[in-house]
């Protein structure tokens, strides 16, 4: 295995990531300029609420917290080891991203049940999402395993990965202090590289459209059709609103 790695580090870890990011970049522009309205998490919420709540929060909320971990990780490395320093300080950090990396993982696991339970919700679940949400398994089991089983990765990420990841923005990627790393870590990392590659495919788009048009733009009309001897009451009642 360790031979194996030793020829595809070079590949997985310095041009993987410039495809990955070359691909999110220009198609994700691409895809916005000729299909601007696909831009859409094509919610299933009006199909079945109860249960896709109990999974978009969690999830969402979980994935948040570990996304922003990583940003600080990787724009302030020292000052977090040197925050680390004090151990119950580490302790704190560790315990709380474990906490909200299995909320995000059981929220992502409820999506995927309820996709598979919910005929309606199971129908309009396409090929590219099955693929999405098995790459997002991945990448949050993988998350949780390596805060379970390779502790103070919050540490590690900022003395290890970041001079990495820093490498990269250079032009000169230095794999070095990648190519030790636990499979568990690079299959993590290489995962994360094909999402981001993948992500203009993909219904994760939406999250670079932020809503806040909803708070200014005009009331729209709906209207409600209601079956033949139906009050005109009812149809009146429900006569406009805003989505």
């Amino acid at each position: 295995m360790s031979n194996l790695w030793s020829y595809l580090d070079p590949l997985l870890f310095s041009v993987l990531p410039y495809v990955a990011f070359f691909s999110f970049f220009l198609l994700t522009i691409q895809r916005y300029r000729q299909r601007g309205f696909s831009y859409s998490s094509y919610s299933s919420q009006t199909l079945e609420n109860k249960l896709h709540f109990w999974s978009t929060v969690p999830f969402h909320y979980g994935i948040l917290v570990v996304l922003t971990g990583h940003v600080i990780g990787f724009l302030f490395p020292r000052q977090l080891l040197l925050f680390n320093r004090i151990p119950v300080r580490l302790y704190i950090l560790e315990v709380s991203a474990l906490i909200f990396g299995l909320l995000a993982l059981v929220g992502l696991i409820a999506a995927v049940s309820r996709r598979i339970i919910e005929p309606k919700v199971r129908g309009l679940t396409s090929v590219p999402d099955w693929i999405l949400y098995g790459m997002l398994l991945v990448q949050l089991a993988s998350g949780v395993n390596l805060a379970v089983f390779h502790s103070w990765g919050i540490s590690w990420f900022a003395a290890t990965a970041t001079p990495y990841l820093r490498s990269l923005l250079t032009l000169h990627p230095d794999i070095s202090s990648i190519a030790g790393m636990p499979f568990s870590v690079k299959l993590h990392i290489v995962n994360a590289y094909l999402l981001i590659g993948l992500f203009p495919f993909t219904r994760l788009v939406h999250i670079l459209i932020v809503p806040n048009p909803y708070l200014w733009r005009k009331p729209q009309v709906v209207r409600w059709y209601t079956r033949p001897g139906a009050t005109k009451a009812a149809g009146q009642r429900f006569g406009r609103g805003s989505i």
